[in-house]
């Protein structure tokens, strides 16, 4: 998320690209990402973990020579690729304000959301993180469907590139260090096991929606950023635990 949006940044700023051949090539890196880790679990057939733990680290080394850890500025963001920020603006309903960017996350997750439950891709992908062998058996292609999903993953992680353009305002190399977490945290919170074959896009939404609620909670009292992610750790580890303690009960 953040290497893609550090390429938004300097294709528009540095390379002087319009801001949509910009937003493209961040898109275009997102989906190698995917690609790399999905190869790399489908086809090497090292554990995913093990593979996107090593690739977080090879893409952060990668961000932070690419961008020379410096931060582009949101003014000169807001100068020469506003689209960039776009997602930052708000309009008003109903008194308050809401970011384009909340009004975007839904949109996105109604799209997948159909995409799980009303494809053909959906159900291969649920058959084969349940059982793979099962899958393949009854005739699903079980490793293009895992690297479709890499792929398609790696390109949310650019979109989530483009919101955390508009959500702070500049290209920050040092952005979204949380992230990684907190998205694990909420997908298990929201009832997906982490091995695979059950869960929802809705669920994940109201995880997504309790970390963000839990966190922000936490900022307003005024609590410490080191005790803050001491709480997020443990949430983590009752989540994994509840997870662990369903597929028991289940089986």
């Amino acid at each position: 998320m953040v290497l893609t949006s550090v390429v938004m940044g300097r294709f528009a700023i540095d390379y002087g690209f319009p801001p949509t051949i910009a937003f493209l090539g961040g898109m275009a890196v997102g989906a190698l990402a995917g690609l790399i880790n999905g190869l790399l679990v489908s086809r090497i057939k090292l554990p995913p973990f093990i593979a996107t733990l090593g690739t977080w680290n090879i893409f952060f080394a990668l961000n932070l020579w690419y961008s020379n850890s410096q931060t582009i500025r949101s003014q000169v963001i807001d100068q020469q690729a506003p689209l960039l920020q776009w997602l930052g603006n708000t309009i008003e309903v109903f008194g308050g304000r809401i970011a384009y960017s909340s009004i975007f996350m839904l949109l996105l997750f109604v799209i997948i959301w159909y995409a799980l439950n009303w494809t053909a891709w959906g159900r291969h992908v649920y058959a084969t993180g349940d059982d793979p062998d099962a899958a393949r058996l009854a005739g699903i292609r079980t490793k293009r469907v895992l690297l479709s999903v890499y792929v398609i993953a790696g390109v949310i992680c650019a979109l989530a590139a483009w919101v955390l353009i508009g959500r702070i305002g500049s290209v920050s190399p040092q952005a979204g260090y949380t992230a990684n977490l907190d998205s694990i945290t909420a997908v298990v919170i929201g009832g997906t096991s982490l091995f695979g074959g059950r869960g929802s896009i809705f669920g994940t939404l109201i995880g997504a929606l309790i970390v963000g609620v839990f966190r922000n909670g936490l900022a307003l009292l005024g609590v410490d950023v080191l005790w803050q992610e001491f709480t997020v750790g443990v949430l983590i580890i009752v989540a994994v635990s509840i997870d662990q303690w369903i597929r028991r009960v289940a089986s």
